[in-house]
């Protein structure tokens, strides 16, 4: 049975599609058995694509979440999921509030993975400049690459 990974924002348009989208290449690279999915805590965006920046910067990397559609965190995820990812502290508190009790997904925050960046948050690039989602781009990808070394792992 594949495990299960939900990556999640506070609109679904932005980080956790950039997030979805650079796991995706990297499991499918490494050949792992995951299924992957973002939503965010918010419900302002349900159902519509991801920010046109961040589907810009995802495709200058190769990589196409233009068929993504925003979605809102519900209570069910937390049976359906292994692992709910918080791109931010205060989505992983809003999480952590929101977890029903006995749900079985772990909530982490995603650059929890990566060495010497516990407890960083991938910053919010929306209210920002098109720099902002190179960056945010580079912290996905870093992530993804931690989180499959620890799936790899076991």
């Amino acid at each position: 049975m594949p495990q299960s990974i939900l990556f999640v924002c506070l609109g679904n348009i932005c980080r956790s599609p950039l997030a979805e989208g650079a796991f995706r290449t990297e499991a499918e690279r490494r050949g792992l058995d995951v299924e992957i999915d973002s939503a965010g805590t918010g419900n302002w965006h349900v159902g519509e694509p991801p920010d046109p920046r961040a589907v810009a910067v995802a495709q200058t990397n190769g990589v196409d979440i233009g068929a993504q559609r925003a979605r809102q965190v519900h209570p069910r995820d937390f049976e359906k999921h292994d692992w709910i990812v918080a791109l931010d502290g205060a989505v992983l508190d809003d999480l952590q509030a929101m977890r029903p009790d006995g749900a079985r997904a772990e909530v982490m925050l995603f650059l929890d993975h990566v060495e010497g960046r516990s407890g960083e948050d991938v910053a919010d690039p929306y209210y920002g400049q098109e720099d902002g989602f190179a960056v945010a781009w580079t912290d996905v990808t870093t992530g993804a690459k931690a989180l499959a070394d620890r799936i790899e792992a076991g």
